[in-house]
C-alpha cells in the first residue's frame, strides 16, 4: 500500500480524498493556488504544495507542477479527483514515466474513451446499445424513407454541418420524413453551406442514468448499480439519486452487463461511470443506449456509498496499489434511497447568474462529513451528509466552479431522503452571496419530482419562466405569520428593558397585524397561547433575539425558519421560498392603509453588473449613441462571459468602470442620458 499520495485537485473533492486516505494510515499532499491558500483541503493534508497563481491554467492544469510536487515531497501515487486533469492521458503517460502511480484507469481506457466516436465503435464491438442512426450519405428522399423505417419511428433528421438548432426536423412517421427530408438539406445549405443530412433515432421523455463501474488489475468487473441524473440545468446536473425510480431490476442488470462488457473490452480498471440516455416512453426499459463513459469518480459518487457501503475512493487507491477487489457482484446490495444536492453559489432569483465573494456565514445543517469507516457512516448523521470545502468567512472564488458544497440525505424509501433533503436545507446557512437552496428545496417538494416522472427537461418543462420561490400553501403562510408574531413579542419585552427609557416599564404589545404577500393575520398572545384570526392556534417554539433559525413545532409538524430582523418585520426562509412579513402592533396596523406607496427609482438608465465579475471588454465610452439590445459590456464570472446590452436607446453620459476591474454586483458600470 502507498505510504503518501498526492491529491491533485482542490475544493470538497481534495477534502474527500484526504479524509479517506487518513483513515487508511496514508499520508497526504495538496497543491494549491494562491486562490486557495488559506483552503480547508490544505489546512487537512499533511503536507501542501504551492504550484502558482489563481487560474486553473497556471496552476492545477499544469502537469509538470504536480509532477515538481510528487518529486518535493516523495508521493508515490496522484489522485486526479475530477474535472481538472482526471481524463488526460498525457498526464497519465508523465506520470508513469516518473514511476508515479495514477490513481484511475489504464492510459487507454482514458484515450478510448475519451474519443467520442471511437467509444460508439468499441461500444458497438462490445454489444453496447448505442443510438441507432445512420451517418453515411443519404441519396434521396425514398433512401431517408426506408432508413427512417429501419432505425424506427419517432427520427432525427439533422443537417451534418448544423448547430443552434438549425437544420433539424423531428418526423413521426413517412410523411413527416417525406414533408421534412428536403427541407432539412435545404436548410443545411442556406445556413451552413452544406446539404448533407444524417438521421438518428429520437428518444422521447430522455433520461440520464449511469452504472457506476469498479474494476481491478486482476480482471474483475463490477456494476455498482445505477444513479439518476436526469434533473439537469444547461447540461449541468443538480440532483442525483440511487437508485432511479424508473430502473426495474430487469433493467439495472441489462445496463450493469452491458456496461460491464465494454469496461471489459478496453481493459478497465478503477471507478468509472457509463453515461446512458434512457427512454422514458418505454417501460419496458429497452430503449437505452450509451452515451460516454466518464474515466473518474463522479461528484455524485456519495450517493453509490450510501446504499452500497462501498468506498468508491478507498477501492480506487486499493486497485491503484495492485490489491484484488474484496467483493463481487453477488455483493452488490441496494439498501435504501440516497439523493444528493448540488448546493452552488448562483442565485435562482435572478436566472441562476454565477454569485461570487465572501461566505459571510457558513453553517451546515451537520458538521461536514467524517471519514469513520463505517459502512453507515457514509450516511453522515442520521441520514443527513455534507461534503464540502469551504468555511465561514472563506471566498468562493471566480476562478473555479460554483459549488459550495454536497447535500446527501439517506432513507429507507425515496420519500424519506427527499424530506430529510428538505429538514436539512431550511436548516442550511449561507450568507454573503446567492446559492440555490431554495430552489432545489422546491425540487424535492415538486409533485412530478415525488412521482418520479423525470426527464431532462425537468427543469425547462417545469420553471419555464425563471424561479421565482416554491409555492407555499395558504398553511404554511399563516404558521409563518404566528411565529412572525411571537417573535415581534419576545423582541418587544426585551425592548422594554433597555436602561434609560423616559417613563415607566409597559407591558410589551401582544397583539400584532402580520402581512405576507397578500395575507393578513391578526397574531394575538392571549395568557401564553398563540391566537390566529381569533382562533386558539397550536404553536410550540422558543425564541431568544437574535436566534436565526426557529424550529418550532405547527400542529404536530416540525418546520425550521431562517429569520432576519427588518425595520418593520423580519424577512422569512422555508421550504424553498423567501417571505417578507411587515408586523405592526395592533392598535395602529389600521393606519398602515393611509401610508404613501414608495415608488422605486428608474435604473434603466444604468448598466449596472448583475453578478460579481471581472470586466472584460467595454465597447461604448462617453458620449456614445447606443441602440436598444446593442452590447455594452462583456463580464467574466466563474469561467463564463456574459454580455450586457442596452435596455434602450440612449447616449451614454458617464463611464464608471474600465476592462480589468473587478466588479460587485449592482456595481454601475455606466449612466445613459
Amino acid at each position: 500500500m502507498f505510504k503518501k499520495i498526492l491529491i491533485a485537485n482542490r475544493g470538497e473533492i481534495a477534502c474527500r480524498i484526504i479524509k479517506t486516505a487518513r483513515r487508511m494510515g496514508i499520508a497526504t499532499v495538496a497543491v494549491y493556488s494562491d486562490a486557495d491558500a488559506r483552503a480547508p483541503f490544505v489546512q487537512m493534508a499533511d503536507e501542501a504544495v504551492h504550484i502558482g497563481p489563481s487560474p486553473a491554467a497556471q496552476s492545477y492544469l499544469i502537469a509538470d507542477k504536480i509532477i515538481a510536487a510528487c518529486k518535493q515531497t516523495g508521493a508515490e501515487a496522484v489522485h486526479p479527483g475530477y474535472g481538472f486533469l482526471s481524463e488526460r492521458t498525457s498526464f497519465a503517460e508523465a506520470l508513469a514515466k516518473e514511476n508515479i502511480a495514477f490513481i484511475g484507469p489504464p492510459i487507454n481506457a482514458i484515450a478510448a474513451m475519451g474519443d467520442k466516436i471511437e467509444s460508439k465503435k468499441l461500444a458497438l464491438k462490445a454489444g453496447v446499445n448505442v443510438v441507432p442512426g445512420f451517418v453515411g450519405e443519404i441519396d434521396d428522399t425514398e433512401h431517408a424513407v426506408r432508413i427512417s423505417a429501419e432505425i424506427g419511428y419517432p427520427v432525427m433528421m439533422k443537417a451534418s454541418a448544423g448547430g443552434g438548432g438549425k437544420g433539424m426536423r423531428l418526423a413521426y412517421n413517412e410523411q413527416d420524413v417525406r414533408e421534412g427530408f428536403e427541407a432539412t438539406k435545404r436548410e443545411g445549405l442556406n445556413s451552413f453551406g452544406d446539404d448533407r443530412v444524417f438521421i438518428e433515432k429520437f428518444i422521447l421523455n430522455p433520461r440520464h442514468i449511469e452504472i457506476q463501474i469498479l474494476g481491478d488489475q486482476h480482471g474483475n468487473i463490477l456494476y455498482l448499480n445505477e444513479r439518476e441524473c436526469s434533473i439537469q440545468r444547461r447540461h449541468q446536473k443538480v440532483v442525483e439519486e440511487a437508485p432511479s425510480p424508473f430502473v426495474t431490476p430487469k433493467m439495472r442488470k441489462a445496463m450493469g452487463e452491458q456496461c460491464v462488457a465494454l469496461s471489459r473490452a478496453v481493459g478497465y480498471y478503477s471507478a468509472g461511470t457509463v453515461e446512458l440516455i434512457v427512454s422514458g416512453a418505454d417501460p419496458s426499459g429497452e430503449s437505452f443506449y450509451f452515451l460516454e463513459m466518464n474515466t473518474r469518480l463522479q461528484v455524485e459518487h456519495p450517493v453509490t456509498e450510501c446504499i452500497t457501503g462501498i468506498d468508491l475512493v478507498e477501492q480506487m487507491i486499493r486497485v491503484a496499489a495492485g490489491e484484488k477487489l474484496a467483493m463481487t457482484q453477488e455483493d452488490i446490495k441496494i439498501d435504501g434511497w440516497a439523493i444528493e444536492n448540488r448546493v452552488y453559489a448562483e442565485d435562482p432569483y435572478r436566472g441562476f447568474l454565477p454569485s461570487t465573494g465572501r461566505l459571510t456565514r457558513y453553517r451546515p445543517p451537520v458538521e461536514g462529513w467524517t471519514d469513520d469507516g463505517a459502512e453507515n457512516g457514509r450516511r453522515g448523521f442520521d441520514g443527513i451528509r455534507v461534503d464540502d470545502g469551504v468555511y465561514d468567512g472563506g471566498e468562493v472564488s471566480m476562478f473555479y466552479d460554483p459549488m459550495i458544497a454536497k447535500l446527501i440525505t439517506w432513507g429507507q424509501t425515496r420519500d424519506e431522503a427527499a424530506d430529510l433533503q428538505i429538514a436539512a436545507l431550511d436548516r442550511f446557512e449561507i450568507e454573503g452571496l446567492g446559492h440555490n437552496i431554495d430552489f432545489v428545496s422546491a425540487i424535492m417538494q415538486h409533485p412530478r419530482f415525488r412521482s418520479g416522472e423525470l426527464t431532462t427537461g425537468f427543469i425547462a418543462e417545469e420553471y419555464p419562466d425563471g424561479f421565482q420561490g416554491a409555492a407555499s400553501s395558504a398553511e404554511l403562510v399563516k404558521s409563518l405569520a404566528a411565529i412572525a408574531g411571537f417573535v415581534a413579542t419576545a423582541e418587544a419585552d426585551r425592548a422594554r428593558y433597555v436602561d434609560g427609557q423616559l417613563g415607566d416599564t409597559l407591558p410589551p404589545p401582544s397583539r400584532w397585524q402580520v402581512k405576507i404577500a397578500d395575507a393578513v393575520h391578526d397574531i394575538e398572545m392571549i395568557d401564553g397561547e398563540m391566537h390566529v384570526d381569533g382562533a386558539l392556534f397550536e404553536l410550540s417554539m422558543e425564541y431568544d433575539p437574535g436566534d436565526r433559525i426557529i424550529e418550532a413545532e405547527v400542529d404536530g409538524d416540525e418546520l425550521a425558519v431562517k429569520i432576519t430582523k427588518t425595520r418593520n418585520g423580519f424577512n422569512l426562509s422555508t421550504r424553498g421560498a423567501k417571505h417578507v412579513a411587515r408586523v405592526l402592533p395592533g392598535h395602529i396596523a389600521h393606519l398602515a392603509a393611509h401610508m404613501i406607496e414608495k415608488i422605486p427609482p428608474d435604473l434603466s438608465k444604468f448598466l449596472i453588473c448583475p453578478m460579481p465579475g471581472l470586466l472584460t471588454t467595454l465597447h461604448v465610452g462617453e458620449g456614445d449613441i447606443v441602440e436598444a439590445g446593442q452590447p455594452l459590456a462583456v463580464v467574466e464570472a466563474m469561467k463564463m462571459e456574459n454580455i450586457l446590452r442596452a435596455e434602450k436607446t440612449g447616449t451614454v453620459k458617464l463611464v464608471n468602470a474600465k476592462a480589468g476591474d473587478s466588479l460587485a454586483v449592482d456595481a454601475v458600470i455606466l449612466e445613459m442620458e
